[in-house]
């Protein structure tokens, strides 16, 4: 037999031994799908919910709104934050600063990190920080992938209707992990999917199931969901 055949022979043979470990390879797998459904979604899909188009910084009025507080219980959803005055904490998609300035005070002997991508909120946070003279608060451009905080820095993370709109939720996930202290928190807000009342858009929603699905999948396991706000969820999940 010709020296040519016998080493196609042995290439095939390699192959076939191959092709069954990399199709069982997770780290190959994309975690993502894609299909249109829904016009104020991005066409990405993950954990069977599409995920839903990010609010600009054209939104800054709404976000600032002055009903919010009576719609949302802000003041409430901080209080269950149980902030520490040494706590090391992250707004994740901290848009104009809403919750940032009003932790601020709550840790004076620890900082609050605004993460955003978005450049024009990020030049609203360093604004309003100059203006209102905070010390202990960190602006921080993240990234579509990367929240862009050390490891082991952080005891709470607050993410207030934002996960939904992430477009990489598996990377960032993995990024917030990494940045948590051992026993950190994970403070998930999202307005109640379960709820028909909620004016929310579908998207911009998330059921309980939903959520902890997803988390369960980045590492987390949910440790109480507190049913005091109007409107949102309030999920604390921990490392699992």
């Amino acid at each position: 037999m010709p020296d040519r055949f016998v080493k196609l022979i042995l290439l095939l043979g390699c192959l076939l031994l191959i092709s069954p470990l990399s199709a069982q390879d997770p780290v190959t797998q994309n975690p993502y799908s894609y299909k249109s459904d829904d016009p104020n979604g991005i066409g990405k899909w993950y954990q069977g919910r599409e995920i839903a188009r990010v609010m600009s910084y054209l939104g800054i009025r709404w976000l600032e709104r002055s009903s919010r507080q009576e719609e949302e219980n802000t003041q409430k959803l901080i209080n269950n934050m149980d902030l520490q005055a040494d706590d090391v904490v992250a707004d994740i998609g901290a848009g104009s600063g809403y919750h940032v300035f009003r932790m601020a005070p709550r840790v004076p002997e620890g900082t609050v990190y605004a993460v955003d991508i978005q450049d024009e909120m990020l030049v609203a946070l360093r604004r309003k920080k100059k203006e209102l003279g905070v010390e202990n608060v960190e602006v921080v451009k993240g990234s579509d992938q990367d929240i862009n905080i050390p490891a082991s820095t952080l005891d709470k993370v607050l993410m207030v209707d934002v996960y939904h709109e992430l477009e990489f939720p598996v990377e960032m996930m993995a990024s917030v992990k990494k940045a948590l202290k051992k026993n950190g928190e994970v403070f998930l807000i999202e307005y109640r999917g379960e709820d028909q009342s909620v004016p929310i858009k579908k998207l911009h929603k998330m059921t309980e199931k939903q959520a902890v699905r997803e988390m369960k999948a980045a590492g987390f396991k949910l440790k109480e969901n507190i049913g005091n706000l109007p409107w949102q969820h309030c999920m604390i999940f921990v490392k699992g």
